[in-house]
């Protein structure tokens, strides 16, 4: 999540570079060809194209719309994973009292979970968004889209972390450690029954949050959006060079200003920022369809899981309790 209240320019650049440099020599050639080597049939009417525009235009903030949605609703769901993480370690301080063992592990094994479910979304998928050499150079530098299963040694026991090993979704498995445990304690009369159907509705929570993730995670943007939204809007730019050569040399004329190249010089810069303006709308929903990839734009997993263990260790009376995160270039992980 960018942090910063407006954009810097070195990150802009490292999305728009590639694409500036192609709209520039696009739009020159076909400059040069219609000025300079009379190509004069090549211009096309500006007004089918502004209704190609307007349209586009629409398709992209329905896009975007529903894109925002999806990081919103990832969002909340880790503000309910907040909220319900503080409550699950006041009821094993409240219901646990005589046993700081037991109130231990069960605070470090959600830890652990948050941790869990934090690494399982980060791993990429096969329509996960790839962007141009120098973005992924950052966020690899950065070292969070694809981090490695720590997290959850400090907080398990050997035994339980050799388990989970070769478990299919560690996550779930911590929970259902949660149940074993608190059944344990059930037995040893350390807790009541009505205890225990509360930590279960707790633990019943986390998987309905768990769940939540998965479902976002798992369940790609609608391809026919993404894609068409994405093909739409370059056709649009591509065809762009072509109105505007009309545009501009017919105003040029009713000015009385005849030079090619300050025509040149209005039809090339209009061309490559109107061109940027769409593609940059564009790739904003792009980059927030997925909102748990680990990049600019997504949630911030891992300051939210080092939120979480700093509050639930402190309420444990911890005092070697760890530093919040810090963003790495204005961007929080």
């Amino acid at each position: 999540m960018y942090i910063k209240r407006n954009i810097s320019w070195h990150i802009i650049l490292r999305y728009a570079w590639k694409n500036l440099i192609f709209f520039t020599v696009y739009a020159t050639v076909i400059f040069y060809f219609h000025n300079f080597l009379g190509w004069k049939h090549i211009d096309i009417p500006f007004q089918p194209l502004s209704v190609i525009g307007i349209a586009v235009a629409f398709y992209i903030g329905f896009k975007n719309s529903q894109s925002y949605d999806r990081f919103w609703e990832a969002r909340k769901i880790w503000g309910g994973i907040v909220n319900y993480s503080r409550t699950w370690a006041n009821n094993v301080l409240n219901f646990v009292e005589n046993d700081r063992s037991a109130q231990v592990e069960l605070i470090h094994r959600h830890i652990a979970w948050i941790n869990a479910l934090r690494i399982q979304l980060r791993q990429p998928n096969s329509f996960s968004i790839k962007e141009n050499r120098a973005v992924e150079r950052l966020f690899d530098k950065h070292g969070e889209r694809n981090p490695a299963c720590d997290g959850m040694e400090k907080f398990l026991l050997d035994k339980e972390l050799d388990d989970l090993e070769n478990r299919k979704n560690v996550a779930t498995h911590l929970i259902k450690n949660q149940g074993k445990q608190l059944k344990k304690l059930l037995q040893e009369g350390k807790i009541t029954e009505f205890d225990k159907q509360l930590f279960h509705n707790n633990l019943e929570e986390m998987y309905n949050l768990q769940g939540m993730c998965e479902r976002i995670k798992n369940t790609p943007f609608p391809r026919q959006y993404a894609y068409f939204s994405t093909l739409f809007t370059w056709i649009f730019v591509l065809l762009l060079p072509f109105g505007l050569l009309n545009v501009f040399e017919t105003q040029l004329q009713a000015l009385q200003l005849g030079n090619n190249w300050w025509h040149f010089v209005l039809m090339v810069f209009f061309s490559v920022l109107i061109s940027w303006v769409f593609t940059t709308m564009e790739k904003v929903g792009s980059n927030s369809e997925d909102p748990f990839e680990g990049r600019i734009n997504d949630v911030p997993m891992t300051a939210l899981c080092r939120t979480i263990e700093i509050d639930l260790r402190d309420m444990l009376d911890e005092t070697d309790l760890p530093e919040k995160v810090k963003p790495q270039h204005n961007i929080l992980y």
